[in-house]
């Protein structure tokens, strides 16, 4: 190799195992393995609260009309190992949000987590959250990948404010990346890598801590407060 520079070593690496269709419990919620039968019905009611449909704006399938149509694409989607779509499920027991990991690369230790549809029975409460931390702690403690991603539409703004919330960092966008629905996606890519992950982690578990939440469950401290920015989150326009 001569002088040439080279990246630095990663000792003993192995491919990481695939995320499993086990459960990812916390105190806010839990992520079960999507499955029509149990969890379509509660789904399609809570997304139907969506009234304008603007939750599946920049998701690649349109509002579902009916439950069957729902049912149907359920069924489809949680029968493949990537993505892999995880129901969120909240405290009452209702299932009010989907999410899965994507684009598992195993053998470089990558995962993405992605096609995010929160309810507005999940939008802006402490189990939304939760359920990022459930599926980071997965990759990171008990799978040991190396990267997490995050991409979305660079016009999607509160996704974008979402990452960066969430402690990834903005890393640029890849124009004209995709074409769906008719229309061009160009695609900004945040992440968040091992070495960061303890940070991470840590502020999670402050934020989420039941002394961070008064009596009406407010919280106290901001989780983006609780987060020491990575290298490049500054640079997100």
């Amino acid at each position: 190799m001569g002088n040439a520079l080279v990246g630095p070593a990663v000792p003993g690496w192995t491919p990481r195992e695939a995320p499993g269709r086990t459960p990812m419990i916390g105190r806010f919620c839990r992520l079960e393995p999507l499955d029509g039968e149990r969890h379509a019905a509660q789904l399609h009611e809570a997304n139907r609260l969506d009234r304008d449909g603007r939750n599946m704006t920049y998701l690649f399938t349109e509002p579902f009309e009916t439950l069957e149509a729902y049912r149907k694409w359920v069924d489809e989607v949680s029968a493949k190992d990537d993505p892999l779509f995880f129901a969120i499920v909240d405290a009452n027991g209702r299932a009010v949000g989907i999410a899965s990991f994507m684009r598992i690369d195993r053998n470089h230790g990558v995962i993405e987590i992605g096609h995010l549809n929160f309810s507005p029975l999940l939008q802006r409460t402490a189990a939304s959250t939760e359920a990022i931390f459930l599926m980071l702690s997965r990759a990171f403690d008990e799978l040991g990948y190396r990267r997490c991603e995050w991409k979305c539409d660079s016009l999607n703004a509160a996704s974008r404010a979402a990452a960066l919330r969430f402690g990834f960092t903005f890393e640029g966008i890849f124009r004209q990346a995709i074409v769906y629905k008719g229309r061009n996606r160009d695609t900004a890519w945040y992440s968040i890598v091992d070495s960061e992950w303890p940070a991470r982690r840590a502020a999670f578990e402050r934020w989420l801590a039941p002394s961070n939440f008064d009596a009406k469950g407010q919280q106290r401290e901001r989780l983006q407060a609780l987060i020491t920015p990575g290298p490049s989150s500054s640079r997100a326009p």
